[in-house]
């Protein structure tokens, strides 16, 4: 188990190098986007696939989003600098697990993580409660939901995913919350907007403190909590005409 004040440089983190010449020698006949998805299920296997640019590893938030839908846990091998900072996700249980605490881990540059491989998990969520568990291994458990919302708000994709139609009306349904995540300033208006009035991409880019940019990863932080409603027979929908 990695201690909780474990720094992303240390040397208990494989370093990228060794990683892949290993990846390598175990898949000597895979190359790519093979080696990346070895041992996946193959249809996420193939939904990752859809993302696969020219050879270009798979975005983190990608993964993330893949494994909500299929409701996998995975173990996702990211690339932070000259190291290998592993990465697993537990989404019938709303978890992550990292060798650091998730303070730490939201303070590295999150366009700066790279997805070098993605597999099965290889551990089960324990329970939190459990007594066994010691404070400094619960510690590096957290929830999926706020490394989610950080990474659509702050990650490396800038457009909306794949499943969120462009040209929709969008609002938060009634009743849903979205309590736990970091909400300040012009974000906390836009939710509080939202959960009033449906609207449109183009209109939403033209909110104080939004672009078209924001407004897509606003919209992908929700889509990954569940938390966004989207409609093409609105009429706010048909009015996102962009020129």
């Amino acid at each position: 188990m990695f201690q909780s004040t474990l720094s992303v440089a240390s040397p208990e983190l494989a370093r990228v190098s060794v990683f892949l010449r290993q990846l390598n020698e175990s898949h000597p006949r895979e190359r790519g986007h093979a080696a990346h998805l070895a041992a996946l299920p193959p249809s996420l296997a193939d939904d990752l696939r859809r993302f696969d640019r020219n050879g270009i590893q798979t975005e983190l938030i990608e993964v993330v989003a893949a494994a909500m839908r299929h409701g996998r846990a995975l173990l996702i091998q990211l690339e932070y600098g000259d190291r290998v900072l592993p990465l697993t996700v537990f989404p019938e249980r709303r978890l992550v697990h990292a060798p650091l605490p998730l303070r730490k881990l939201l303070k590295l540059r999150l366009t700066d993580l790279f997805v070098l491989r993605v597999a099965p998990a290889e551990t089960r969520a324990p329970a939190l409660d459990d007594p066994a568990l010691g404070a400094d291994a619960r510690a590096l458990y957290a929830p999926l939901g706020v490394l989610s919302w950080e990474l659509a708000l702050r990650g490396a994709r800038a457009e909306l995913l794949p499943e969120i139609p462009a040209h929709a009306a969008f609002r938060i349904p009634p009743g849903v919350s979205i309590q736990g995540l970091e909400q300040s300033g012009t974000i906390a208006a836009a939710l509080h907007r939202l959960k009033r009035e449906a609207t449109n991409l183009k209109e939403m880019s033209g909110w104080a403190g939004f672009d078209r940019e924001r407004a897509m990863r606003l919209l992908n932080g929700l889509y990954l909590q569940s938390a966004l409603m989207a409609t093409r027979t609105h009429p706010a929908a048909s009015s996102d005409v962009w020129t």
